[in-house]
């Protein structure tokens, strides 16, 4: 999911930085994981020549 989540943002930003977790959520079913997903910030560089 985390990987999910920072390849997406690379589609529309550059020079990504860093990224931190702030949420963690999961579905259960039958006493099982069904799905979850994360909330996360990224972090990126500005362009030098902006």
């Amino acid at each position: 999911a985390i990987r999910n989540g920072v390849a997406r943002a690379a589609e529309t930003l550059h020079n990504l930085d860093w990224f931190e977790i702030n949420q963690v959520r999961g579905h259960i079913e039958d006493g099982r994981i069904a799905h979850y997903q994360v909330g996360l910030k990224v972090g990126f560089r500005l362009d030098e020549n902006a």
